[in-house]
């Protein structure tokens, strides 16, 4: 496969902590891929917090990918049946679109084009980062991690002392994990130490 030519979807949602590390991984999978899409939920489109001012954050996406940013789920619907990406890659996956995912529930741009993007049979790649993956969320996890067509980035607990149920995939192994989903194999090992 020539990963130049790879359509790549790249999805935020609101995991503000996270979203530094995020853009470094929009970085490195513009950098190895073809064209990148942009896509982010209205809470990451509108929401200027201690960790950044939305409107830099989307300016930031656009610089990168060299195109606009979707942000609405009239933007995120023709993904699926005029076919735009190859994989797309959810990156922060926070605990509250891992619910939603599990339970179908398409309120959102992001959810709108995972769901779009799955009617396709295509790869959706998730990078979880969310304080309770191993307590409310450890459900949707579980149902996710059956998902034909659903591959995560490693991921393992962030700070086991001060947030023990909390859980973050390591944004640098997205390529990797990118490639293996197109192939239509989970990276492994899963679970990070």
């Amino acid at each position: 496969m020539n990963w130049n030519e790879l359509k790549v979807g790249f999805a935020f949602c609101g995991s503000f902590c996270t979203m530094s590390k995020a853009l470094d991984a929009l970085e490195q999978t513009a950098a190895r891929f073809g064209p990148v899409t942009p896509i982010v939920s209205e809470t990451v489109a509108g929401t200027d917090t201690r960790f950044g001012a939305a409107h830099d954050f989307l300016r930031e996406m656009e610089r990168v990918c060299d195109r606009r940013v979707i942000s609405t789920v009239a933007q995120a619907e023709p993904i699926g049946p005029k076919g735009l990406l190859d994989v797309l890659v959810i990156c922060p996956c926070t605990g509250n679109t891992l619910a939603k995912l599990a339970h179908g529930v398409t309120d959102g741009a992001v959810t709108m084009a995972a769901k779009a993007h799955l009617r396709n049979g295509r790869p959706l790649v998730l990078a979880i980062a969310t304080n309770d993956g191993l307590a409310g969320s450890a459900p949707n996890l579980g149902t996710m991690l059956g998902r034909k067509n659903v591959y995560f980035v490693p991921f393992g607990q962030d700070d086991c002392v001060e947030k023990p149920a909390s859980l973050v995939a390591d944004f640098t192994r997205i390529p990797e994990t990118v490639e293996a989903a197109v192939r239509g194999e989970q990276i492994q090992p899963l679970l990070l130490r």
